[in-house]
């Protein structure tokens, strides 16, 4: 590889802009050479066949001329050309001998350069020869008496030597100002560089494409969907994950500067402009019909926005994981209550029996057995979902354990969810009011330690109810409770129960709304209606 190749770009970028400017320097300063130089000679060729025309009819130049009379010529033409810029006059007969020659030249001699001909011929000309002072550009012109009759030359030249002297002193500015002009294109050229530099992160071109195609490739890696927008929302990047859960089926380039709003549907998270100067993390929200967990983080040059990179995955595959994961954790709830309790159930028995009390031990088996049995049918009877049931039965254990009060309100029913809703999401619901009751419950020691739930379906919605007499809801917290890590408790462990149930009612086409309750406490209570807007509609 040459040392050229070797360069970085932006020095490469500078030696070349620096070679076209000289370059272009170079060529207009060649131009306005030729172009002063002709203009100079043919100024001078005019003005020294001008001067010429001038003393060739001075009547009394003609007379000593016919006269020959070398004298009087040499005293009227010395008197002109001192007024003259000329570098030499000559005065010819009309053989073309000299007659006079302000450089004292030998007189009666022919006058040199071969261009006394066509003078002689009546014409005045413009030429550059070489005399007997060396070349120069000469103006010259026929001296004619009364008789139409040529009878002698005048000849007005300048030295080529002395036009060149002037026209250097011509070109000085133009040179000064061209000097000037390749300093300040040169400071240009290294600033422009600079900044080209800065603008590429001081990366050279095979590292940037190195970059996008390793970005290219990341991108259709992850298996998150990954979109970047500008701040008019046009769409800078998308990748194949992104098109698949959105079901756009065009490809990048068809995307690209495309307005985001075309393929998703308006939604605060992304549209809202309140989120313009923040990174979000975590969001649930919908993207057209998909639910989605989603992220959205700034772009930042200079110090200035100047887009956004949103990534999201599909809700539904995070959530079968983590009902899994739920469910699992309440089944070992429920078998660490019920253990505690039959722990606790055995050693009462156990002592009475010891003590051989064995009527009160009969009677404290027979009343527990029927209050249990009775929350046992009654969960069966009035709720045909069997995963409600399991969760409730789970639910009565847990607040017995926790030294609460559980009760049903004898109106409850559940025969079927509606079809916007699944089984784990309103287990979701159900367990998320519930688990925040009993903690607000237990914070509350004024409280009578009761919960009550109302589930009902029967009017042309889901109702449920869940009342509690615990702490309540703090006010610093009541305009913002539904969203996530909104928490009265620890916010690492805690403050996206409430943010689900929201999520999962309003996915539902539901509604949820919060009261105080009195005494203490609060009263959550959740509207899904059991059709949907399309049967609805029908109805």
């Amino acid at each position: 590889m040459s040392k050229f190749g070797q360069l970085s770009f932006t020095t490469k970028l500078f030696l070349c802009l620096l070679l076209l400017l000289t370059i272009l320097l170079a060529l207009l300063q060649g131009y306005i050479w030729n172009s002063t130089e002709t203009d100079l000679y043919n100024n001078l060729g005019q003005r020294a066949q001008l001067q010429a025309r001038e003393l060739a009819v001075i009547p009394s130049l003609i007379k000593y001329v016919q006269d020959k009379d070398t004298d009087k010529i040499a005293e009227l033409v010395t008197d002109v050309f001192k007024q003259s810029d000329a570098s030499y006059i000559v005065i010819g007969d009309n053989k073309a001998k000299r007659l006079f020659h302000t450089a004292n030249s030998p007189l009666y001699v022919p006058m040199l350069g071969g261009d006394n001909q066509e003078v002689l011929k009546g014409n005045s000309i413009i030429t550059i020869r070489k005399g007997s002072l060396g070349i120069s550009l000469r103006g010259k012109a026929p001296i004619i008496n009364a008789n139409n009759q040529v009878v002698g030359i005048v000849s007005v030249g300048y030295m080529v030597d002395n036009i060149s002297q002037l026209h250097k002193e011509k070109l000085v500015p133009f040179a000064i100002f061209c000097s000037i002009l390749f300093v300040i294109l040169f400071i240009f050229s290294f600033c422009f560089t600079k900044m080209i530099k800065k603008q590429m992160f001081n990366l050279e071109p095979r590292s940037i494409a190195l970059l996008v195609k390793s970005q290219k490739s990341i991108m259709e890696s992850i298996f998150e969907g990954i979109i970047a927008i500008d701040l008019n929302y046009n769409i800078i990047n998308i990748n194949q994950s992104a098109r698949k859960m959105l079901k756009i089926t065009n490809n990048n380039k068809e995307l690209v500067n495309h307005n985001l709003c075309e393929f998703i549907k308006s939604t605060d998270f992304i549209y809202n402009s309140n989120n313009k100067t923040e990174d979000s993390h975590d969001q649930i929200c919908h993207f057209n019909d998909c639910l989605v967990i989603a992220n959205r983080i700034r772009i930042i040059v200079d110090d200035k926005i100047q887009g956004w990179v949103i990534t999201f995955r599909n809700f539904n595959e995070v959530n079968i994981l983590s009902a899994q994961l739920t469910q699992i954790k309440q089944y070992v709830d429920n078998l660490r209550a019920l253990r505690h309790e039959h722990l606790n159930w055995m050693a009462t028995l156990s002592g009475l029996i010891y003590m051989e009390r064995y009527r009160e031990a009969q009677e404290f088996i027979t009343i527990h057995s029927i209050d249990n049995q009775k929350s046992l049918d009654f969960i069966t009877q009035h709720f045909k979902i069997p995963a409600v049931c399991g969760l409730l039965i789970g639910k009565l254990s847990k607040s017995h354990e926790l030294g609460l009060q559980l009760n049903f309100d004898p109106a409850c029913q559940l025969s079927a969810l509606p079809k916007t809703i699944t089984e784990i999401e309103f287990m979701s619901i159900l367990g998320n009011l519930l688990d925040n009751a009993f903690n607000a419950s237990l914070k509350n020691p004024l409280g009578n330690k009761n919960v009550l739930l109302y589930l009902s379906d029967a009017t042309d919605e889901i109702v449920l109810e869940v009342s509690d007499q615990g702490c309540g809801i703090d006010e610093k917290i009541r305009d913002s409770i539904f969203r996530p890590g909104v928490t009265s408790q620890n916010p690492k462990e805690h403050g996206i129960g409430l943010h689900l149930v929201a999520t999962y009612t309003q996915k539902a086409n539901g509604y949820i709304t919060f009261d105080n309750n009195q005494p203490y406490g609060t009263i959550f209570s959740v509207f899904i209606p059991k059709l949907d807007e399309i049967q609805r509609d029908i109805v």
